[in-house]
């Protein structure tokens, strides 16, 4: 599978400078997962300890424990004798995964009450970044923009933890779609109902909402499914 170079210096939205006191294991770890959302080091991709050292500004013990910490979400793979790896998931880690999304975004999208247009701004931003991005045909950054709307689709409820456990679960999603073949096909259908779910939440039509973002998942599981069946055959 080809591999991308994860250690070359990037510029990541929302990502923090880990210069001075910012080159801690945990914000390591935070700026690699966020990589890993945003598309960047797909499956199978090998971590180079030497250059990510070097480009994060932090000790080789520092860089091994975020290590651990991702290898603890499932976000990395320690192979003996040959380093640390980005994992390639199965079938069945896509329908657990699907299985956990429809747990989390649908319950969240029917508790919503009185959500305004503030609230609902970043969503908002979301989907022009995703018609944006489609427009100058780039559907990397059109996949990107979905992971965020999901992001904060879910930041709707205002739980820290929740909000943790859907990062991480979108960061091992964002694996999957590296097995589409194409990620226009991918992502293209999803615009308009990115933009359709933001109507009827602006609306307060929260079950009505609900009810179109679980059709929306199911379809998109069956279509990663049938890209990876189609890739094994």
């Amino acid at each position: 599978m080809a591999t991308t170079d994860p250690s070359r210096p990037r510029t990541v939205v929302g990502e923090v400078s880990l210069a001075g006191c910012s080159s801690t294991a945990e914000r390591v770890a935070d700026v690699l997962r966020r990589r890993i959302t945003e598309g960047d080091l797909v499956p199978g991709a090998r971590l180079s300890e030497e250059r990510l050292v070097c480009e994060l500004h932090v000790s080789r013990n520092t860089l091994r424990e975020a290590f651990r910490l991702l290898a603890h979400e499932g976000l990395l793979v320690h192979r003996l004798h040959r380093g640390v790896f980005v994992p390639e998931l199965d079938e069945d880690d896509l329908v657990d995964l699907y299985r956990l999304r429809r747990t989390l975004e649908c319950d969240v999208v029917r508790s919503l009450e009185d959500v305004g247009a503030v609230r609902l701004g970043p969503l908002a931003d979301d989907v022009a970044d995703g018609e944006t991005s489609a427009a100058r045909g780039d559907w990397i950054a059109v996949g990107t923009a979905n992971m965020r709307f999901h992001q904060h689709l879910v930041g709707l409820l205002g739980s820290r933890r929740v909000d943790e456990v859907t990062g991480r679960l979108l960061a091992e999603l964002r694996l999957a779609f590296h097995y589409a073949a194409s990620p226009q096909r991918l992502h293209e259908p999803y615009l308009a109902r990115n933009r359709a779910l933001l109507e009827l939440l602006t609306a307060g039509e929260t079950e009505r909402a609900a009810k179109e973002l679980a059709e929306y998942l199911d379809d998109s599981q069956a279509e990663l499914l049938a890209a990876y069946r189609l890739r094994r055959a």
